[in-house]
């Protein structure tokens, strides 16, 4: 049971942009579904008391849980490890750019999707090289760089570094 809480959390914190729940009030309880309610069920207690988004983004979780092939729902329990054994700093830091990334517009958190995606299909060593890079700026320099790819058209992503972690490590490793 413990290993399944864990890999719907890693799920939402990767996972983390989801619309809430029709009226706004989230799913009750007894309006999951059987399987929904089996995969939540270290949630039962305290299910009313969550926040609309927070029980729709447990629900979708539960749902993607479900459609993962062995080899996803492994990847995802890896993830969480890394997560769990995270500094609890670095995990609100985490957390907090998540939120953000939530209550920005969905255009805006698409652009910020398909750089990912481009920093992801780089080769190895053209990572380290950015992340390198990153690490080098000052936060203002860092900030104007931000800034400048915020606003860019998609074509001109050619040296997007990616996003720094506090503890200074890059993505990608």
């Amino acid at each position: 049971m413990n290993r399944l809480l864990l890999c719907v959390m890693t799920i939402i914190a990767v996972f983390g942009s989801c619309p809430a729940w029709g009226d706004g009030a989230g799913p009750a309880w007894q309006q999951l579904d059987r399987e929904d309610q089996r995969a939540l069920r270290p949630f039962r207690e305290r299910w009313e008391g969550l926040s609309p988004e927070k029980r729709e983004r447990l629900r979708q979780g539960a749902e993607r849980w479900r459609q993962m092939t062995p080899e996803e729902r492994g990847a995802a329990r890896d993830r969480f490890r890394k997560w769990r054994d995270l500094p609890p700093g670095e995990r609100d830091a985490i957390r907090k750019r998540s939120d953000e990334f939530r209550h920005l517009p969905p255009g805006e958190q698409e652009k910020i999707r398909e750089r990912y995606k481009w920093y992801k299909s780089l080769p190895p060593e053209q990572r380290r090289s950015l992340r390198e890079k990153w690490q080098q700026m000052s936060p203002e320099q860092r900030h104007g760089l931000l800034g400048r790819f915020r606003s860019s058209p998609a074509g001109s992503r050619r040296n997007f570094p990616g996003r720094q972690r506090e503890s200074g490590k890059g993505l990608g490793r």
